[in-house]
């Protein structure tokens, strides 16, 4: 196993940078949920803005010489955002991101019910898919999965 790469908390200095990052994350390893339909960035960008001006979200992000190769945003009992830049998938980061967060409390998230990479990340980790769901507020809005580790015994409440 490599050894644990630099994650620090992410400023509003990098809201452009946490958007674009989603951005490259989404339309390579979504293309076939979101197809071509255009990317929601002005929606996305305020999303940003609002989670990193909230005092109960922590966005933690690595960096190299290009900008932001990963991201994991939790807050209390809840994963809200993992990504990984498509050029560092493989290289542990969304299993470290997801480990920070289930560090520090998070429970239950929320998946695309078509993203596979992902699920197949919280599984191996022993979370499962709680029967509940919800559609996804972005066109074609999808549908959404909640899953919850193990020990959550009311994952929804």
């Amino acid at each position: 196993m490599t050894a644990p790469h630099a994650w620090r908390r992410a400023t509003s200095d990098d809201v452009v940078a946490l958007r674009d990052l989603e951005r490259i994350a989404s339309q390579t390893g979504l293309a076939h949920v979101f197809g071509d339909l255009p990317y929601p960035d002005d929606d996305v960008l305020a999303r940003w803005t609002l989670l990193l001006d909230d005092p109960e979200v922590v966005v933690d992000v690595v960096e190299d010489e290009e900008g932001l190769v990963a991201l994991a945003a939790h807050e209390g009992s809840t994963l809200r955002h993992l990504a990984v830049r498509p050029d560092h998938w493989n290289a542990g980061l969304g299993r470290e991101g997801f480990m920070r967060a289930e560090a520090a409390g998070a429970r239950r998230l929320w998946v695309l019910d078509d993203n596979r990479r992902a699920r197949r990340l919280y599984e191996s980790f022993g979370w499962a898919a709680t029967g509940v769901t919800q559609e996804c507020p972005w066109p074609p809005y999808p549908t959404e999965v909640e899953y919850a580790a193990a020990d959550s015994p009311h994952p929804s409440a």
